[in-house]
């Protein structure tokens, strides 16, 4: 780590606000991302995600506010910020007619590396991202899942402080996707490099981050462990899919014994308890009571999707696209 950095977070902002014209896309955002950690930003469309990346990696200045990253102010010292940072982005900007290596070369040459340097950790990171022998084939030979790898190693070609990836696996198979996950963690052991990840996948996210924020109508809406916060709204959650007047069944299902708390969401009601096989049928027997048709009812333990529909109001759909409630704007 550079000398700079005496604090133990890699990222830090304080009141961050930037507005385009009328609009206030960031609202004053408190975020800390500690040395070392794999840190997970999600957030609905719109939600301000791609905006405070923008600022954290230098592309755009704060309307008001403090950033800093690597240790370095990112207004007044943006060179020292981007030489400590690697940034691979949603669409790699790859030359289809370059090699890897040849890419990999200019993009130590840009980072001032010497020759001898860069061909180290060329050979380093062949083996660490899984090139091997594509490293000298044409980068329009590559496939998706090759092609994300190898913008993994130009993102670390100098060794940065803190790698920024945004939504490193969208568009990829299982199995590619899986092997970008065992790359990332090898990348934060082995190097011990800070991560700051977006992601379409609410799994990556939960398999990936030691911690996780939920940005929502430009504030930081959530911040914790995926196991905190997913304890954090029951032991159990019950969930029924209704045909009824759904504000009935809940009021009526708010005083059942052991409900802590109970939720709508459009035709949807999450109810959550301390031991969901024990009142399953209470919920059913009430909602027969009130004559509320069910279409769907099951128990189950909570997920990320549950936490991202409470505070969003919008469940996070696995191809990205959130499915949103009039709450979510």
């Amino acid at each position: 780590m550079n000398a700079a950095a005496s604090s133990s977070n890699a990222i830090e902002t304080q009141g961050l606000v930037r507005r385009f014209g009328s609009v206030q896309a960031v609202d004053g955002i408190d975020l800390t991302v500690r040395q070392g950690e794999i840190y997970g930003f999600l957030g609905p469309n719109g939600a301000g995600k791609t905006t405070v990346i923008r600022m954290l990696v230098t592309l755009l200045l704060p309307t008001s506010g403090r950033i800093t990253v690597a240790g370095y102010d990112v207004m007044r010292q943006p060179d020292q910020v981007r030489s400590r940072i690697g940034v691979a982005l949603q669409e790699a900007a790859l030359d289809n007619k370059q090699t890897g290596r040849e890419l990999l070369r200019l993009q130590g040459r840009l980072y001032g590396l010497n020759r001898r340097e860069i061909d180290r950790r060329i050979k380093e990171l062949s083996s660490l991202v899984d090139i091997g022998e594509a490293m000298d084939r044409f980068i329009g030979t590559y496939s998706g899942g090759m092609k994300r790898r190898l913008d993994l190693a130009a993102a670390l070609i100098h060794r940065p402080d803190v790698l920024f990836l945004d939504e490193p696996t969208t568009g990829l198979d299982p199995i590619s996707r899986s092997r970008i996950w065992d790359e990332v963690r090898e990348i934060n052991d082995s190097l011990g490099v800070t991560i700051f990840l977006t992601t379409q996948y609410l799994e990556e996210a939960d398999a990936l981050a030691g911690r996780v924020g939920i940005i929502d109508r430009g504030r930081l809406a959530l911040q914790g462990s995926p196991s905190d916060l997913k304890r954090a709204r029951g032991a159990d959650l019950i969930v029924a899919r209704l045909d009824g007047d759904v504000s009935l069944a809940a009021e009526s299902l708010a005083d059942i014994p052991s409900v802590s708390a109970v939720e709508t969401h459009g035709n949807e009601i999450t109810i959550s308890v301390s031991n969901g096989a024990s009142l399953i049928s209470a919920v059913a027997l009430k909602l027969n009571e009130q004559g509320i048709a069910v279409q769907e009812l099951t128990l189950r333990t909570p997920t990320l999707d549950d936490v991202f529909l409470q505070v969003t109001g919008a469940r996070f759909q696995s191809d990205g696209a959130e499915s949103a409630s009039p709450a979510a704007g």
